[in-house]
């Protein structure tokens, strides 16, 4: 996930080999949705470590993963601030960080983010203005629901 360039224009398939032997499927949930993946394409970089009771901060090494197109950290224990090195996943269509303890602001460096088509914050203990630009103006209220502390724009004033 660290190279910048693929080899070659080729998508291929995990299992692609032995697709006599054994099918390779998953069910990934990704915005909101169960899909089930019945072949997985070596392009797809996704990490989905949601509802697994981690606890501690989310590592900021967690950035260089700069081919990741969606992370699900959702539904678990962790705690402290969203690292702002998670600017660097410029591929990154998904961010699911609800239903944790996470605390502080929402990096503004994360308005960079152009291809961010879902975002998730949502019940945590976030503070703060939200950022505002680009992707950032597209979300709903849903994506910070429960965090009380959050206030700027999509936020209702109701």
């Amino acid at each position: 996930m660290k190279t910048i360039g693929e080899n070659s224009g080729i998508r291929e398939y995990v299992a692609d080999a032995y697709y006599y032997y054994y099918t390779n499927s998953l069910i990934v949930t990704t915005k909101g949705l169960d899909h089930e993946l019945r072949r997985v394409l070596t392009t797809e970089k996704i990490i989905d470590l949601s509802r697994n009771r981690f606890e501690g901060h989310i590592p900021s090494i967690i950035g260089d993963l700069i081919g990741l197109r969606v992370l699900n950290l959702s539904h678990n224990v962790l705690e402290g601030h969203i690292p702002a090195s998670l600017q660097n996943l410029s591929m990154l269509d998904s961010l699911d960080l609800s239903s944790n303890k996470i605390s502080g602001e929402i990096p503004q460096q994360l308005a960079s983010l152009t291809f961010l088509a879902v975002l998730n914050l949502s019940h945590n203990h976030l503070v703060g203005c939200i950022p505002k630009g680009k992707q950032f103006d597209t979300f709903e209220n849903s994506s910070y629901q429960g965090d009380d502390g959050l206030w700027g724009l999509p936020l209702s004033t109701l």
